[in-house]
């Protein structure tokens, strides 16, 4: 393969290397002892030197060299793992080039030649295989070099596909090309002599829309915060909005919000992303939304087939999907049927006869004795090999925590004699005590005979009991509209911690992670940061009337679940809100299973809720607001700004209602999240709000709306009596009216009958697009912010300080990094490079063009735009002898710390010299500092007699002034040399 000319000072640096050809410029190499007949002791110690020292000589034992006549300078142009790949590139190198070198006078220049030709190689290689993954390469290629010929973006911008159009320019329309690349969208026309081009970077893209006018039939509107855009007359105009929308989205999450928000390995690479890639990857994040899989789960195959439903009595069409650890299926009618099966539960994938009523029939059998029969599969050969590869894998590796403890280590303690609490307490943290594997709820629970609705529940129970007799038990059960209807009425007290386990499939977590939540119980013990002081402050806040938490045991497991999960996952820790879902947890769950139940909510179906920003929660809000402009348009005409109703339902996706409903219709709704995700939240708000539609429109402030919301919530009642409420708390409720006016089941069942149609496919489009405006509403939260602390310490006009913010995000955009270096870690920071090319556009004189820079070209610390802002002020604003003053303190090397070898020389006045401090590249930087230390310590020695008055003065100068000076960390290039001096 060709190389990027890398320099070689001696061609056959001891003896390496066999010259196989030469010629006057060329010279080809096999490495010694490659492919000879005899195993020669030299060859030996160079396979032995390569084994040690280099392992890419090993790799490729063939290279060809470019060589100047009569000089020592080679370089390394192609290499080869076989001799007739090298002899390939050296017949084209012999027939191609060799002849046009004789042209040349200068030798030099036809080495430079050859070397740019070989680079050109290179990128024409890369560009042929992105062209080869496109439906029609040749037309890719064309279109690549139309957009680095008409946009001159850096060469690591990557077109990722592009379509013919309509760009709407003053209601006229002009036809051309609109290009969609990793980070940039470009549109360019030409048509009757006139040139039409404009680059908008996807960073600054604030809203994406579908609209429609008199003038557009249907178009994609991009708003940006200068203008808007209007493209129309694309082909498929579905696709188009949708490859959009995925890609700012990708270039919004690796720019402003990296940190909290998940994105896929592949899509931080933007050199990896192609069009099929973002296809792949819509369909990964459909299918891992509908079955609300772990988001490590990849997609592997995806199959139209047909699955035979025993209570149907018949087969039902759809689509499976197959994933690293599970097998989906989904009917055509999404929701209707599904079906969850994790490989951990396989027992044999198999192939059966095929015949004409029973197509390429496959069956999978499972560990309960029962088997799924799949038909019409294409492909059914290739499907089942894959399948049962990936079986055969989770057998023989199975997951590290598969050893399984014979007792949990962490359960509910409950003992019926009088103890002292702080003993009990301590008896429940320590483990010292017997412990039952059984819920809180049951723990705490009174007499069954006090039950007012013991009746209700067993009719439940029977529900439920006769349903996994016809639909099966576990996790691999047939999910219909039937057990849809069992949810909306309440899973019986008796189930519920187990059809959550198995609703959410955090079953087959906890069966793959046995003694897993143990080992982080321990592992969180005895650690204090931030996290545990929040949980210690909350603790008592969750569900606090509930008698299962007002007492040591409770509270004891509900610490314990909170630190283990905090110390699970360090990237959320601990935020607002887990202290409710994880009480409700614990009383119908196991300590451990409410453990695996809370690592499902927060990371598979709440993702990007929990973390630093709530991200997650504030793109559902943002997505609720879209949903009741589309299904309530009455209403959302009538209020006008519906920020007010998202600001009042946060409370609702945060805590899944258990906040604003009595306890038990709220854990009705949990019920109904277990089963369908974050679409029964939806449904339901969207329930509330047409109820109170009325009283909503006739509304005149935000108060007087919320006062009507929460009145409706508190009313809101079940069959059911809270037998989980305390004496004391029906006592005190008499003087309230009765709950019960409206009943939670009626409630969840008329928002599956109105707004069932509401799919996950388009609560995902709908969650792409309303990210982008979620994301660029925090950055200008953060520029707002910035801007007005920074405002305060210099003398420059709001006007200037927002444009040198823009321009500031114009060099940290991710097209100017170094791929070598993650955004994360450089985040709104400018290296070395980056500021030289900032400070030539913005210093009001030029910069030398003799300057030399030490160190390696991306060294921490990076500058801020807050230095940015005082280093320009005082350029532009400051009096003269401020300008002198920082000019001086830039000449000034800065101290050593005080924990280097020789602090005495600290203590010299020679420390401030007036002489520059020149760094070598060759050496480093604190090297060179402390022999520049060493130097004028003896100097002083030398002449001791002699008084320094002036270094004197410099000396009480740079004491009084020491916040101007940096005292650790120096840094070679000239930023970190005066930020300590401009952070007033």
């Amino acid at each position: 393969m060709w190389l990027n000319p890398e320099e070689v000072l001696l061609k056959n640096a001891l003896k390496l290397w066999v010259t196989e050809r030469s010629n006057d410029f060329f010279v080809l190499q096999r490495r010694r002892g490659h492919g000879e007949a005899t195993s020669r002791i030299t060859g030996l110690l160079v396979g032995a030197l390569d084994t040690v020292l280099d392992s890419n000589a090993r790799i490729t034992p063939f290279r060809i060299l470019l060589q100047v006549p009569g000089s020592q300078i080679s370089w390394v142009i192609a290499s080869g793992a076989a001799v007739e790949e090298v002899n390939k590139h050296w017949d084209w190198l012999v027939h191609n080039l060799l002849h046009s070198l004789s042209v040349f006078e200068n030798k030099d220049d036809a080495a430079s030649f050859v070397r740019g030709k070989v680079k050109g190689l290179i990128a024409e290689e890369v560009r042929g295989r992105q062209a080869a993954q496109e439906e029609d390469p040749q037309k890719f290629r064309e279109a690549l070099r139309k957009f680095e010929l008409h946009f001159g973006l850096p060469s690591s911008e990557k077109l990722v596909t592009y379509y013919s159009c309509c760009c709407w320019k003053a209601h006229v329309p002009r036809q051309g090309f609109l290009y969609l690349s990793t980070n940039h969208m470009a549109f360019y026309s030409f048509l009757l002599g006139k040139e039409v081009k404009f680059v908008i970077p996807w960073a600054e893209v604030t809203r994406l829309e579908r609209v429609s006018t008199g003038k557009l039939t249907e178009a994609i509107r991009v708003s940006t915060r200068v203008r808007q855009r209007e493209f129309s007359m694309f082909l498929n105009l579905d696709e188009t909005f949708g490859v959009i929308g995925q890609l700012a989205d990708i270039a919004l999450r690796r720019l402003l919000d990296s940190e909290g928000l998940e994105l896929d390995r592949v899509l931080q690479q933007p050199a990896r992303i192609t069009k099929r890639v973002l296809e792949e990857q819509a369909l990964r994040e459909y299918v891992l939304a509908l079955f609300r899989l772990p988001r490590a789960e990849k997609l592997h195959e995806l199959a139209s087939c047909s699955v035979w439903t025993p209570h149907a009595r018949c087969h039902t069409a759809g689509t499976l999907y197959t994933t690293d650890s599970y097998l989906c299926f989904c009917s055509r009618e999404e929701g209707s049927c599904t079906l969850l099966i994790p490989l951990s539960e396989v027992l044999s994938i198999e192939k059966a006869e095929s015949t004409t009523h029973l197509p390429n029939p496959v069956i999978v059998s499972v560990r309960t004795k029962k088997a799924f029969q799949l038909i019409d599969l294409q492909d059914r050969d290739e499907l089942v090999e894959s399948m049962n590869s990936r079986l055969r894998a989770l057998i023989m590796f199975p997951p590290t925590w598969s050893q399984c403890s014979p007792t949990p280590y962490y359960t509910f303690y409950y003992d019926t004699g009088c103890s002292d609490e702080e003993e009990k307490e301590e008896q429940v943290l320590r483990n010292t005590s017997p412990f039952f594997c059984v819920a809180l709820f049951w723990v705490i629970q009174t007499p069954p005979s006090v039950c007012l609705c013991q009746n209700t529940e067993l009719v439940k129970q029977r529900l439920w009991e006769d349903h996994f007799t016809e639909f099966g038990r576990g996790v691999h059960m047939f999910r219909t509209d039937k057990i849809q209807r069992l949810v909306a009425m309440g899973i019986p007290e008796s189930l519920r911690g187990e059809l959550w386990m198995t609703l959410s499939d955090a079953s087959s977590d906890l069966e793959s992670h046995q003694g897993y939540y143990s080992s982080q119980v321990q592992k969180s013990m005895g650690h204090n940061n931030l996290a545990t002081e929040e949980i210690e402050r909350d603790l008592h806040r969750s569900l606090p009337d509930h008698p299962a938490f007002q007492n040591p045991t409770g509270i004891a497991a509900l610490r314990r679940v909170l630190t283990a999960y905090a110390h699970r996952n360090p990237r959320i820790g601990y935020c607002q809100s887990m202290n409710i879902l994880a009480s409700v947890l614990l009383l119908y769950a196991k300590e451990e299973e409410a453990f695996w139940l809370l690592v499902a909510i927060c990371e598979r179906m709440l993702p990007d809720y929990f973390n630093r920003r709530v991200i997650g929660a504030q793109v559902d809000q943002s997505v609720f607001e879209e949903l009741i402009r589309e299904r309530l348009p009455e209403l959302a005409e009538q209020v006008p700004d519906l920020s007010t109703l998202s600001s009042v339902s946060l409370s609702w996706f945060l805590t899944l209602f258990l906040s604003v409903l009595p306890f038990q219709s709220a854990v009705c709704v949990v019920d109904c999240f277990f089963y369908q995700g974050i679409k029964a939240i939806f449904q339901l708000g969207l329930a509330v709000l047409e109820a109170n539609a009325a009283q909503l429109s006739a509304s005149s402030d935000d108060g007087q709306a919320l006062m009507i919301l929460t009145s409706f919530l508190d009313q809101v009642g079940s069959e059911e009596s809270p037998t989980t409420s305390s004496p004391a708390e029906n006592t005190s409720n008499t003087d309230q009216p009765p709950a019960g006016v409206v009943n939670i089941t009626d409630l969840i069942n008329q928002s599956f009958v109105k707004f069932g149609d509401l799919t996950v496919r388009h609560i995902e489009r709908l969650r792409c697009l309303h990210r982008i405006q979620v994301l660029q509403a925090h950055e200008d939260t953060i520029k707002e912010n910035t801007l007005r602390l920074t405002a305060a310490e210099v003398y420059i006009s709001p006007e200037t300080l927002s444009d040198l913010y823009d321009l500031f995000k114009v060099f940290t955009h991710p097209s100017f990094l170094d791929p070598g270096c993650t955004f994360v870690e450089r985040q709104y920071r400018l290296d070395r490079p980056q500021f030289k090319s900032l400070y030539g556009l913005l210093a009001p004189w030029p910069a030398s063009s003799n300057q030399r820079h030490a160190g390696p070209p991306y060294l921490h610390p990076l500058l801020n735009v807050t230095f940015l802002c005082i280093f320009e002020d005082i350029l532009y604003c400051e009096d003269l002898n401020e300008k002198i003053r920082l000019l001086y303190r830039l000449h000034i090397p800065p101290a050593l710390t005080e924990n280097e070898d020789d602090p005495s020389v600290l203590k010299s006045p020679l420390l401030s010299t007036n002489r520059p401090l020149y760094v070598n590249e060759s050496k480093g930087y604190h090297e060179q500092l402390k022999q520049m230390l060493q130097d004028l310590a003896k100097e002083k020695e030398k002449d001791v007699e002699k008084p320094l008055p002036l270094m004197n003065q410099v000396r009480r100068f740079t004491q009084k002034n020491n916040e101007f000076l940096l005292y650790s960390n120096p840094s070679p290039h000239c930023g970190s040399l005066f930020t300590g001096s401009l952070c007033r």
